[in-house]
């Protein structure tokens, strides 16, 4: 863990200097404040409708017509968001060279990798608070389910967690930020639909696909279920992650 504050405040720097961190932000909250607004109109327009249809008012549903599309949506969006943070986390400096001068600085791989993980991981965490006014919204018109938030909440955390584990990982591989970015798009992609080939394969694999699926873990959390079976899943997700960055770092010798 040597080093570790010292990455840790120079990439959070790093990440507020750059303007794609304010590109990415300003995008993010738009669609998510646009993915809000559209749900909360149309329960709107329901409810009132509802005054006059009693069936209708039996549908209403704040989690299932509000919450759970909300936290879907931020999802997916974090999905497209994070490659474009961690791209440069590891690229930049093998491209420019300040790799070399940043292992000659008593600093080791471990206190790098999660100095660099972290600083991702707060940038996220910042994010995530951008959108937490929506829900104190919802609790002066209406009367929400907390717990399901808070859930909800963890389990974005933990999942865009997961993103810039393999985000980092990708950005170890290579010195250009756009393959970095491309890299770590395709591989979260794949694992986030890889679970819907489970009806097209056998029971066994089928089963060992949608385990691997990182929408399944997450879709629990978006209901408010806090299962430890996905916690200890995305866990081990990052820690495989980091392990195998550490390992990359450790192999190529970047410290000469």
């Amino acid at each position: 863990m040597k080093g570790f504050w010292v990455v840790y405040r120079k990439e959070l720097y790093r990440l507020f200097a750059s303007p794609i961190f304010y590109v990415v932000a300003f995008i993010f909250l738009a669609l998510v404040g646009y993915f809000f607004y559209s749900s909360v109109a149309y329960y709107s327009i329901l409810s009132f409708q509802a005054g006059t249809n009693p069936f209708l008012s039996q549908q209403l549903n704040l989690t299932d017509m509000v919450l759970e599309p909300f936290f879907a949506s931020i999802s997916i969006i974090l999905l497209l968001m994070v490659p474009l943070i961690t791209m440069r986390l590891f690229a930049e400096e093998k491209k420019t060279g300040t790799a070399e001068l940043l292992f000659t600085y008593p600093i080791s791989d471990r206190g790098a990798v999660l100095g660099k993980f972290g600083a991702g991981v707060s940038v996220l965490l910042l994010l995530l608070l951008g959108t937490f006014p929506a829900m104190l919204l919802l609790e002066i018109l209406t009367d929400p389910p907390w717990a399901m938030i808070l859930g909800g909440y963890v389990g974005l955390l933990l999942m865009s967690s997961a993103f810039v584990s393999l985000g980092l990982l990708a950005s170890s591989l290579t010195e250009n930020q756009i393959i970095a970015a491309a890299t770590a798009f395709g591989a979260l992609l794949l694992l986030w639909i890889i679970g819907w080939s489970e009806s097209l394969v056998g029971p066994a694999l089928g089963s060992l696909l949608k385990y691997l699926s990182l929408f399944t873990h997450y879709d629990n959390f978006a209901k408010g279920i806090l299962d430890s079976r996905d916690i200890l899943f995305y866990f081990l997700f990052i820690l495989l992650f980091l392990f195998t960055t550490l390992r990359i770092l450790e192999s190529r010798q970047w410290r000469g």
